[in-house]
């Protein structure tokens, strides 16, 4: 494994741990060269997921990707990084035990606005405004009537 604080391309583990799921491998690695520690990975590769694009694209499913959009919506909110890949770990493990191998963005957002919306609401408000691309702040407020079933429709967010 190559150092990403030197480049020499050996190093020796120092710990190893099994993630809670059991998907996954933690590794601690300290450099040969420098000895400076950093840590890796290791997980089962599955079958390529594809993804079908809203516009007909199809490409290769990206667990960073998912990650990079999920990050934004918890920006400063209570979420640790844990959560955040335990949320990944449901999502990924929910598309690969589905029989298709090809899957729209259509439901792999829903997914995760259903899991979010479980951890915290206000990244799913902010996850929900990106995805569903809403076009007025009518779209949204209707979105939060849906999130607030006792708020009589055009209370929400009104001072008292």
């Amino acid at each position: 494994m190559r150092c990403p604080f030197c480049g020499f391309d050996d190093s020796k583990v120092v710990d190893s741990r099994v993630s809670k799921e059991g998907d996954s491998t933690r590794r601690r690695r300290e450099c040969i060269s420098c000895a400076k520690r950093f840590t890796t990975y290791e997980r089962i590769e599955e079958v390529a997921q594809m993804v079908i694009k809203k516009d007909g694209r199809r490409e290769n499913f990206d667990r960073w990707k998912l990650k990079s959009g999920i990050m934004k919506a918890i920006e400063k909110r209570p979420i640790s990084l844990e959560q955040v890949d335990a949320l990944i770990n449901d999502v990924e493990r929910e598309l690969y035990n589905g029989s298709e191998h090809e899957v729209h963005t259509r439901i792999i957002g829903e997914v995760i606005m259903t899991k979010l919306r479980q951890l915290d609401e206000v990244a799913y408000v902010r996850f929900a405004s990106v995805y569903r691309q809403f076009r007025d702040v009518n779209e949204f407020m209707l979105e939060l009537q849906d999130m607030i079933p006792f708020a009589p429709p055009g209370k929400v967010g009104k001072k008292r």
